[in-house]
């Protein structure tokens, strides 16, 4: 029976967005998470009877045929990558970006990889860098004597040092845009990198056309909705149960006929 192998398609495809949502979910807390979508397309129709075909001699056309559908299939994991909400913070180092762009940060191995993580640190040579170490792109070094920092909405980072005084420009923060950011590909830690789907990345300073700017003393809350999240939720453990029910039914069909008695 069809239907037998048809509901184990939806009930795979329900599963995998279960796993998506709980993701989403796991992450409300995470700096700059971005929720995620599963989308779905039908899979390829068995024709009984082809609709448009010749059903006599004289050239009568079938108005309508029969097709019968052998179920769902996932093609996408879609990123969403709408603004989330700026959180205040009491740490100086931390920016978040209000508007497209990404953080660029440099790789052990040298290349390059972008988040919306604005939780920087300063490392022991005076480097700014992400949580993990990683130093952003272009590189800033912080003078050991200095005490105070200041991004301004432009990116450009600012020291106050004693005995001097106006402040000291230490450089400017650059962000990166690309074509189709739902492209990047997560690595995790926070991080995306770039594919061929992405495009290659533009950069440019906060503020520019097409850039975000940047916010000190703030942190980009996830953009995840928890109440939407609990609808998606239970609505896919809904039609979980429902395919589960066809398989049952179909398995009680296929019983009856094995139990028939002539």
């Amino acid at each position: 029976m069809r239907s037998l192998t048809t509901a184990a398609t939806g009930m795979l495809a329900q599963q995998l967005n279960v796993e998506v949502i709980s993701n989403n979910i796991a992450n409300a807390s995470t700096t700059g998470f971005k929720r995620q979508r599963a989308e779905f397309a039908d899979l390829l129709y068995q024709d009984q009877r082809r609709v448009g075909t010749q059903s006599s001699d004289s050239g009568t056309i079938v108005p309508a045929g029969i097709q019968i559908g052998i179920g769902v299939k996932p093609v996408s994991v879609y990123r969403i990558n709408e603004q989330g909400n700026l959180q205040p913070t009491d740490d100086p180092l931390s920016i978040a970006i209000k508007g497209r762009g990404y953080l660029q940060v440099t790789m052990p191995d040298g290349t390059t990889a972008y988040t919306r993580d604005g939780q920087l640190k300063v490392d022991d040579t005076g480097q700014l860098t992400t949580a993990d170490g990683f130093p952003i792109v272009p590189g800033i070094t912080i003078p050991a004597d200095a005490t105070g920092i200041s991004f301004n909405a432009d990116g450009q980072v600012e020291v106050t040092i004693p005995g001097q005084v106006n402040a000291q420009l230490l450089g400017q923060v650059q962000l990166a845009n690309f074509i189709n950011p739902a492209g990047l590909d997560a690595v995790g830690d926070n991080l995306l990198v770039e594919t061929q789907a992405s495009g290659a990345p533009i950069t440019g300073n906060p503020g520019d056309v097409g850039f975000g700017n940047i916010q000190q003393n703030f942190l980009e809350t996830s953009n995840v909705n928890m109440v939407s999240e609990m609808t998606d939720l239970i609505t896919a453990q809904r039609n979980y149960e429902m395919n589960s029910k066809v398989v049952q039914a179909s398995d009680d069909m296929m019983s009856t006929v094995v139990n028939m008695r002539s």
